[in-house]
């Protein structure tokens, strides 16, 4: 017999976390419904067998989002070869609801412009909640590195927002 207080458990964990996994997805996948496929298999996968282990769930979720998208970018490129498919379609990301405030879409349009390793350690630290050491351990780089590349990130955003903002 199932267990209705676990299920309600997951759905009100996901209903918690659901979005900001989905962004995370987002930074490994090509497309939207890429993405809503990793955070699905990744959370069925952590709340399965990993819900449980010790450490802070949050960088183990995000261990599984990011094991589950290079997965299927994996598959995805051996598929590519054969039938020739289109690359990386950043541009379109939308990574904030549409809003009539001017910050949030200089915000989004700066996020494009970085780096993908500096927009990697922003969207880990920002939406993924992960500390410069989990965001290491999550991309084999030392701490060090990720706190760099946030704040080069960092930088280049507050440049590029002021400059749209006063033009």
């Amino acid at each position: 017999m199932p267990d209705a207080h676990a299920d309600q458990d997951w759905r009100a964990w996901f209903a918690e976390h659901g979005a900001r996994l989905r962004l995370i997805a987002r930074q490994w996948t090509r497309s939207e419904a890429d993405a809503d496929d990793v955070v699905q298999e990744a959370f069925v996968r952590f709340w399965k067998h990993q819900r449980h282990l010790p450490g802070n769930p949050n960088a183990l979720v995000v261990t599984s989002i990011r094991r589950a998208a290079l997965d299927l970018l994996r598959r995805s490129d051996r598929r590519s070869v054969r039938e020739k498919v289109v690359g990386d379609d950043m541009e379109t990301v939308t990574w904030f609801e549409p809003e009539a405030d001017p910050r949030l879409a200089a915000l989004a349009d700066s996020l494009k412009l970085l780096p993908a390793e500096q927009r990697e350690v922003v969207v880990l630290k920002v939406w993924g909640d992960l500390t410069f050491d989990e965001i290491g351990e999550q991309l084999s780089i030392s701490p060090n590195t990720a706190a760099s590349r946030w704040r080069y990130a960092m930088e280049a955003l507050r440049k590029h927002i002021t400059a749209r903002t006063h033009d």
